[in-house]
């Protein structure tokens, strides 16, 4: 009886099809949901609430004043996606990162894209995620996106197509590897049936990769964080608990001869790769925002002497630029020579007359962004916002056009999602993680982000999203 008022409105739904049959690999999860009792889900539902609450699984969110911890709500009816497209998905985010990396590379050394025209040089230089510090840097390896999250959506035909690239310090993985132990625990019987891939050995395949990074045979490795106020604490701290590595702040480390340090009770130890939860421009008051009180005086010497590897490689962000994404397509081609795999959703540069007049006319219609925004903030929901809301951001695209993008609105697929009274279709995107060391993985599982709002585009924790496990199958 949970479906029987079930409707997808036109919009993809992943477990069911547009006349309403369930999808084969959603079959065994739908049979075991119609012989439970509608009590027992709510109870599993309400038992999952209170054992993310008592694991620490929160969230800080800024300039709320309703109180600062908030849990990353998780609904327990997982999103399922079989093996074959998720094969596919893997090939097309290899192929993306790998791209990504050289364009990084490029961008900061030669610089042979922007002088043969692929990409426009003033549209690098003018980001402000580009750095002139790194220029002419290059990290150990080559690599600088160690860690990448990468938003992707389906449109109401179930097409995946890439939102937009995270390799700063993409967030989020410790929900997807602690939800996957909840709902475990709910559906065992079933996860081990389905045949379902595991995430857990996560930390341990992170650890591994940043300890490549050096040459030394037992490095140390330290987590970076900005500390207990900091959204995602809980992140920092979780993984490095489960990597086995130190969790430090920049106050607990210090630079002599160009090597970092970290204070112990027994004195000083050198440490050699540090995963960095803190922006680029925070990282080393001595380089970048002299007003950090964050990052470690002489930290960006010790990296570019080669005395400490960092992940992400400071710069990473220029790729995050919104309107650098709208080129992936043409950095894929240049570098690899291949058609992109997975695509851009359609993109409008507000920088180009003819794109701007026609986001301009057309705003009612369209999702307008900022090209360094990230959270869900900056952004306007055209057909769901108001007649103000659209001309405040006309004025904000025309005074500064550079800083924004548009995008067509995309449906988003739906999922089955417990609601107060029954089961209801919910929106939702996907995050996969990927680690690039000794050569690219993605992890098979991702983070699915849900609107919790009914009729809600926004995904984002920060505006009252929700999560989902994701269960990706062998077959």
């Amino acid at each position: 009886m949970l479906f029987d008022t079930y409707h997808c409105s036109g919009n993809y739904d992943e477990m069911f099809t547009p006349n309403g049959e369930c999808r084969d690999h959603y079959a065994p999860f739908k049979a075991a949901l119609e012989h439970m009792p509608k009590k027992k889900l709510y109870r599993l539902q309400h038992s999952t609430d209170k054992a993310q609450m008592a694991m620490g699984m929160t969230f800080n969110v800024y300039h709320d004043h309703e109180g600062l911890e908030k849990i990353l709500h998780l609904d327990i009816v997982p999103r399922i996606i079989n093996g074959s497209e998720w094969n596919q998905l893997q090939k097309g985010l290899e192929q993306r990162i790998c791209a990504l990396n050289l364009f990084l590379q490029d961008i900061y050394n030669d610089r042979k894209i922007l002088k043969d025209g692929v990409v426009p040089k003033e549209l690098v230089l003018s980001s402000s995620d580009y750095l002139e510090p790194c220029v002419g840097l290059t990290p150990p390896k080559s690599i600088w996106c160690h860690i990448t999250g990468t938003d992707l959506v389906r449109d109401e035909k179930g097409k995946f197509y890439v939102l937009e690239d995270n390799l700063r310090c993409p967030s989020g993985v410790s929900y997807l590897l602690e939800s996957r132990e909840i709902v475990k625990r709910a559906f065992p019987e079933l996860f081990n049936r389905l045949g379902v891939r595991p995430v857990s050995d996560y930390p341990i395949k992170l650890l591994n990769m940043l300890q490549s990074l050096t040459g030394k045979e037992r490095p140390t490795v330290g987590l970076l964080t900005p500390g207990v106020y900091n959204s995602a604490y809980f992140e920092h701290s979780y993984l490095a608990q489960q990597m086995g590595v130190e969790l430090v702040t920049g106050a607990d480390l210090l630079v002599q001869d160009q090597k970092v340090y970290m204070q112990t009770t027994k004195g000083i130890e050198q440490i050699d790769v540090l995963y960095r939860r803190i922006d680029d421009t925070f990282i080393d008051p001595l380089t970048f925002n002299p007003n950090s009180l964050l990052g470690v005086p002489g930290l960006f010497d010790a990296y570019r002497a080669g005395n400490i590897a960092l992940a992400n490689a400071p710069g990473t962000g220029v790729a995050d630029d919104k309107a650098v994404y709208a080129y992936v397509p043409d950095i894929i081609k240049y570098y690899l020579d291949q058609d992109p795999i997975l695509e851009n959703v359609p993109t409008y540069l507000c920088e180009k007359q003819d794109h701007r007049q026609y986001v301009l006319d057309n705003i009612h219609n369209l999702v307008v962004k900022e090209t360094n925004a990230a959270g869900g903030y900056g952004m306007l929901i055209g057909p769901k916002s108001t007649t103000a809301d659209h001309e405040k951001f006309r004025a904000l695209i025309k005074s500064n056009p550079r800083n924004y993008i548009a995008q067509p609105t995309l449906s988003l697929s739906t999922v089955p999602t417990i609601s107060k009274e029954n089961i209801e279709p919910r929106h939702v995107d996907l995050r996969p993680y990927i680690l690039y060391g000794d050569k690219i993985e993605v992890l098979p599982g991702a983070l699915t982000r849900v609107a919790l709002v009914k009729g809600s585009l926004v995904v984002n924790s920060s505006q009252g999203g929700g999560s989902k496990d994701t269960w990706v199958l062998y077959e």
